[in-house]
């Protein structure tokens, strides 16, 4: 797991620990997938030290971010809505399902597909430990690297093209990321 130079990190706890191994049954044989859920994970575990927030809630909710994309959780098509529901059958604890379901804005694109009242089966979470699992995904690119905010922005609305569902929700998910990214680099200053 990389960290800043100088950071200690505490031991995985047992929602963290879980995360992980379903994570890596659902999600391991991805290629990039696995590695930019581990590279979030590894991302939110060092934000949740600096910010003094739950790490093993926060980290746990990083390695589940993404379980949505795997074949076995793939119901509606929507992999925020696909994790939540796949993590509520297993009997997770609902806050995780609601931060996996409401991560990166994944509200503006429900909307626009029609999938809102089924993403409001979750709890949104508005909290700094919400925003971080958010800042967490949206610094840290398809093979686990780190990158900016706005380089991880331009380059998923590359990857899922002008007339996708992120490029259609932009001119108001855009800025709700970006204001996320201002609060939390603000906190971190």
């Amino acid at each position: 797991m990389t960290v800043a130079p100088g950071l200690c990190l505490p031991p995985a706890g047992p929602l963290t620990l879980a995360a992980r191994d379903l994570a890596e049954v659902l999600l391991g044989d991805m290629g990039n997938r696995w590695l930019h859920s581990a590279g979030v994970a590894a991302r939110a575990a060092e934000l949740a030290v600096r910010l003094d927030l739950d790490a093993d809630l926060l980290t746990a909710a990083a390695w589940l971010h993404d379980i949505g994309y795997a074949e076995p959780t793939v119901r509606s098509g929507f992999h925020p809505l696909d994790g939540a529901d796949h993590l509520t059958r297993a009997g997770w604890p609902i806050r995780i399902a609601g931060m996996v379901a409401y991560h990166s804005g994944a509200k503006f694109i429900a909307a626009a597909r029609g999938l809102d009242e089924a993403l409001s089966a979750y709890p949104e979470e508005r909290t700094v430990l919400a925003d971080t699992l958010t800042y967490a995904d949206q610094t840290v690119g398809p093979r686990g690297d780190r990158v900016d905010p706005a380089q991880r922005y331009a380059e998923m609305l590359h990857r899922h093209g002008p007339t996708s569902w992120n490029a259609l929700v932009d001119p108001d998910r855009g800025p709700h990321l970006r204001t996320i990214a201002t609060r939390i680099e603000s906190l971190l200053a």
